[in-house]
């Protein structure tokens, strides 16, 4: 099964390396780049720029890519969270699978 991973960054530079680091691990088939207005409580209402990836990721290497986004992300409570691709070509499903096992 194919999962849709999401986390926001602060700024280009450390989303790109993040992004990057997880597709040269084989943990990510694919990661996209979105910029983004974020409208959130942390201390007060807050509202910032920031960049959304959404990594292409399977089941299986979830917990990896998870503990390697953590790991590299600089925000005291990263937002991280994924949804399951319900449906898909069958193609695209398998060549996520074969390039983010880990």
């Amino acid at each position: 099964m194919a999962l849709s991973v999401f986390t926001t960054l602060a700024d280009e530079e450390t989303a790109r390396r993040i992004a990057r680091g997880a597709v040269e691990k084989k943990l990510a088939a694919c990661v996209q780049m979105d910029r983004i207005e974020s409208f959130y409580e942390w201390d007060g209402i807050q509202q910032d720029s920031e960049i959304r990836l959404m990594f292409k990721t399977s089941d299986e290497g979830y917990h990896r890519l998870a503990d390697y986004i953590l790991s590299e992300h600089p925000y005291d409570e990263p937002a991280l969270w994924a949804t399951q691709t319900v449906r898909g070509s069958t193609s695209f499903l398998d060549w996520i699978d074969a390039n983010s096992a880990g």
